[in-house]
């Protein structure tokens, strides 16, 4: 979870200060400078990006006042835009960096703690159609589509990338993944990865996810909605369901309804 995250965090930055994102350093997993317990529950971009925006824009609330003394205006008549402090109607400015390396410490350093207002819901549709081999229990699936309401997105091929990986983990739970104890003893058989069926992108034919926008989440400040696990609850049971529902059309009546993950080709056949 969470590999996109430098990115999107560092895009709130730019959106704030207006300097090229090759300027702006996102430091994570940094004990010395950070606390907590790091990405967890789909909470990544809605409390923690939350945070990199507050703390930008107070920084440059801070950069305003210390730019007033440098430039020898009051606070209220500094303006910032595009890295640059400067007094309006005046030649007078100064940048962000040179203003920084003017402070004792050759930065500026603020601690910024704030919070959200509450949880985050976002909802999804998922929609898969299979395709069952009845002489082997194979399964394909042939098509699926999901709608997805995630709120304001940063950055849409991190999201499409999370729902699309997250649908594929969900298949997988669904069709293949299984972790294997001997009954006798408790020993794991399931080893390596030679002994886990992880899924794989060629398992579907035809895959396609939609981002809508349009109902941003009111509990924080940017309108954004968690979405890591939008994929993988959504797709377990539009897979399991769709077999089931081919199983039962089949005549397999009870025995469909009694299958259990993974729905591996030998499960789907003796059903």
């Amino acid at each position: 979870m969470g590999q996109g995250l430098a990115t999107t965090f560092a895009q709130l930055a730019v959106d704030v200060f207006g300097v090229p994102i090759d300027r702006i350093k996102i430091g994570l997993g940094d004990t010395d400078r950070g606390t907590g317990f790091g990405s967890a529950g789909s909470r990544s971009l809605f409390v923690g990006g939350s945070a990199v925006q507050v703390a930008s824009e107070r920084t440059v609330e801070k950069g305003k006042a210390l730019a007033a003394g440098a430039l020898e205006a009051a606070a209220g008549d500094v303006e910032y835009r595009n890295g640059i402090f400067s007094i309006g109607g005046t030649d007078r400015a100064i940048g962000l960096f040179e203003l920084a390396a003017r402070q004792p410490e050759r930065k500026i350093v603020l601690q910024s703690k704030s919070s959200v207002a509450g949880p985050t819901w976002p909802n999804g549709c998922h929609i898969c159609e299979v395709e069952i081999d009845p002489d082997t229990g194979t399964v394909e699936i042939d098509r699926y589509w999901s709608v997805n309401d995630v709120g304001r997105v940063v950055n849409p091929m991190i999201v499409i990338g999370q729902l699309e990986g997250g649908a594929v983990q969900g298949i997988g739970q669904a069709l293949c993944e299984q972790f294997v104890y001997d009954r006798d003893s408790g020993q794991a058989l399931t080893a390596s990865f030679l002994d886990y069926a992880i899924p794989h992108a060629g398992m579907i034919r035809h895959f396609e996810m939609t981002m809508d926008e349009s109902t941003p989440c009111r509990n924080n400040a940017m309108g954004v909605k968690g979405v890591g696990e939008l994929g993988t609850i959504g797709a377990t049971p539009a897979v399991v369901n769709a077999v089931i529902d081919a199983l039962t059309r089949a005549g397999a009546g009870k025995r469909a309804l009694d299958l259990q993950m993974p729905l591996t080709s030998e499960r789907v056949w003796r059903a």
